[in-house]
């Protein structure tokens, strides 16, 4: 069985300025669990485990998946949730592109039992997950608001594996397809 998921690759530009956004983060009193730089991407769909059997099945179906490259920008970074913040995110900003993307890739894997996803697309680059919140995770976001978060050209999407080890996860990326 191998983890698996979907996503779009980001700019080193944007890599860059997310990275001096998790710097202003960590003056934070809130526990955060930071994404390491390298591995900040744009998820379009996870898979979870997948038989490693079905893995040339599942590149053949993302391999139908066509689209134009399209920008995309990081909009702000902020949380998920203000009440009960869980996740500290970049919202990027596509013009709906990748919403697009996202409903082609959930078509083309359905038929090979992956369920669809309930939740409306929200292209997002996460920074850090949220152990335990408080009011300076807020003060931080406020200093954030005008913080310019780089923009990127997505040129196509990637099958990536995911191993959660002790010191965080470690990506391979398994497929390429490009538009």
């Amino acid at each position: 069985m191998v983890r698996a998921f979907v996503a779009f690759e980001i700019s080193e530009e944007m890599r860059d300025r997310l990275t001096a956004a998790q710097e202003i983060l960590r003056k934070s009193t809130a526990r955060l669990a930071f994404v390491d730089p390298p591995l900040i991407h744009i998820t379009v769909t996870f898979l979870g485990e997948v038989d490693e059997k079905k893995l040339p099945l599942v590149i053949r179906a993302l391999d139908t998946v066509k689209a134009a490259p399209f920008p995309a920008t990081g909009n702000r970074v902020t949380v998920n949730n203000f009440k009960s913040p869980h996740t500290v995110w970049c919202a990027i900003d596509d013009a709906g592109k990748g919403r697009g993307v996202f409903g082609a890739t959930e078509t083309v894997l359905a038929p090979l039992g992956f369920p669809r996803e309930t939740r409306q697309f929200f292209p997002h680059a996460t920074l850090a997950r949220v152990k335990i919140a408080d009011p300076s995770l807020f003060r931080c976001l406020d200093e954030l608001k005008n913080a310019p978060c780089g923009s990127c050209t997505v040129s196509g999407l990637k099958l990536k594996k995911s191993t959660l080890t002790p010191r965080g996860p470690v990506y391979e990326d398994l497929h390429e397809v490009a538009w």
